[in-house]
């Protein structure tokens, strides 16, 4: 199966070397280019793409707003964005990942990183490069004291979930979920699996966000 990519940038040069990385992998092929947000989200609901690769500054409408619309339109739901940003953007991160990013690329990743993130948010799955996670947690470190929203938890997760929910926002797998409780991969997988649909998250960077923000993981000092 062929993953059908969208440029949103708005740096012709940026979208002519992702596009020469993409046509050089066999199993992933570029559906089209914009160079706006507003573009991004015509082309979107036009071409059906499997994944939205969105740089967050651009003309006409930002890439989080096109993010926001994307994800929530019943004709472009289905397309995973994978925001593309630089250490000067890192401040939009939680914007983004409250708009519906299922993850976020550096511009200088390696390119065989970058392939290999559109493979994993196309599976379904969420991606986040290292460096913007640090960014993220310290974002989360100057906001307000997240207690209230723990309680919130209480009667919705059982005890191991709320376990294996802070085991998720500490950036764990499931098999190393698995090792930390001595219990099975497929449990380990089956616990998460539970947490989506209890807490309505749509995927792994969603649960991170709710394990910060009800106060299960303390940002780093």
């Amino acid at each position: 199966m062929t993953i059908r990519v969208v440029l949103a940038d708005d740096q012709p040069l940026v979208r002519t070397g992702l596009r020469v990385l993409i046509t050089d992998a066999p199993d992933i092929e570029v559906a089209g280019e914009a160079g706006t947000g507003r573009e991004a989200v015509t082309l979107t609901r036009e071409t059906r793409p499997d994944v939205v690769l969105m740089d967050i500054r651009m003309p006409d409408l930002d890439g989080i707003e096109a993010t926001r619309i994307i994800t929530a339109g019943a004709d472009t739901a289905s397309a995973r964005v994978l925001v593309l940003t630089t250490f000067d953007d890192d401040d939009h991160v939680y914007g983004a990942l409250r708009a519906g990013a299922s993850g976020f690329l550096v511009k200088d990743m390696a390119i065989d990183d970058i392939l290999t993130a559109i493979r994993v948010v196309a599976a379904g799955d969420a991606l986040i490069a290292p460096s913007v996670t640090r960014r993220l947690i310290a974002d989360f470190a100057v906001r307000p004291d997240p207690a209230p929203a723990a309680r919130s938890l209480n009667g919705v997760v059982t005890e191991r979930e709320r376990e294996v929910l802070t085991l998720v926002g500490r950036g764990l797998s499931n098999g190393e979920i698995a090792a930390e409780l001595s219990i099975s991969a497929a449990t380990a997988k089956a616990h998460v699996a539970r947490l989506f649909t209890k807490l309505g998250a749509r995927d792994r960077v969603h649960l991170v966000i709710m394990a910060y923000e009800a106060g299960l993981v303390a940002p780093p000092n």
